[in-house]
Formats: C-alpha cells, sequence, structure tokens
C-alpha cells in the first residue's frame, strides 16, 4: 500500500482539491472523502464541509472497499493520504495494517508496537481520531479484558465488523 503524508492547517472553507462519494455497505452508507484524488478519509456520517462529486467509475478504494464487503479482499492496497494528525498519531494509524484479518489486539499491544507502552490511553485517542477507519482497521483493537471499547462508528458497527470479519476467516479455512 501507498501512502502520503501531507500537512496542512485546518481550513474552515472546503478546498477545490477536496471532495467526497457515497459507498453503499452491509453497514451503512459510507462517506469516502478524496484529497487531489487520494482517499483521505472514511466517515460513517455526510462530510458538511465538502463537495459531493461522484466519480466516473470506482476509484481503487471504492473497489478495494466493495471488495471487502463482497468477502473478496483482506488487505487493502489503494493510496491514502493524512491530512492531519500528529507523528504519534500517524504511527499508531500507520501500526494498524499490523493486525491481521479476523483477529484483534489490545490497546497495550498497540502501544508497545509503537515503542510507548505506557501510552495505552493515548493510543485509545488517537483510534478515535483515525480518519480512516476500515481500511486502517482500529475496530480490531478491543480493551485488555476483552470488551470491544469504543469506535468513531459506534460500538454496534465495530462489533459487527468483528464479526463479519471473523465469520468470513472461518469460512475460508
Amino acid at each position: 500500500m501507498r501512502y502520503i503524508q501531507v500537512s496542512r492547517m485546518k481550513q474552515q472553507r472546503p478546498s477545490p482539491n477536496d471532495f467526497y462519494d457515497v459507498l453503499a455497505s452491509p453497514f451503512g452508507t459510507l462517506y469516502l472523502i478524496f484529497t487531489l484524488g487520494v482517499l483521505s478519509g472514511i466517515s460513517f456520517s455526510k462530510p458538511s464541509n465538502i463537495f459531493l462529486k461522484h466519480k466516473e467509475g470506482k476509484t481503487p478504494a471504492m473497489s478495494e472497499l466493495a471488495e471487502y464487503f463482497e468477502k473478496i479482499r483482506q488487505e487493502f492496497t489503494c493510496e491514502t493520504i493524512f491530512t492531519e494528525g500528529t507523528e504519534f498519531e500517524k504511527k499508531v494509524w500507520e501500526t494498524l495494517k499490523e493486525i491481521p484479518y479476523g483477529e484483534t489486539r489490545t490497546y497495550k499491544w498497540l502501544a508497545e508496537k509503537i515503542g510507548r507502552p505506557q501510552a495505552f490511553r493515548a493510543v485509545g485517542n488517537a483510534l478515535g481520531k483515525n480518519p480512516i477507519p476500515i481500511i486502517f482497521p482500529c475496530h480490531r483493537v478491543i480493551e485488555a479484558d476483552g470488551s470491544i471499547g469504543g469506535y468513531s462508528g459506534g460500538v454496534n458497527i465495530k462489533r459487527r465488523l468483528l464479526e463479519f470479519e471473523y465469520y468470513t476467516r472461518l469460512s475460508k479455512k
């Protein structure tokens, strides 16, 4: 997977370089946000400060997400870009890719993996800001006691994503 990191100030007005498109999923409508034509966000609610623009055909991100929901794809290779976030947050988000499809890890595991074993609360805060959920699978991170923890799209969607991956993985064995 190739991704680009771009830093910019938060903008009050939408940039002409930003737009979103919609993708129907088993978990509801997803709003895919693009910056300069590269996926920079996935939202479970309609963006209010960005323009809707339907692309001719599917973008690689849309195609890969559709394959994921069709139980064909387990890893993503589409180009992504982080337009916001600290270096710590970006490191947390990038490390999510190391969690195998259909498996879970804890906040503590993730903190240890990035070399900050005491920063599990900060890891949780970073996950709450993950701009590209599903592709950067923060839904695979749970509490040390096995409880589900939080999720930007809601705990119900997190539970359904975990079950979706778990049962898909089992059916392919």
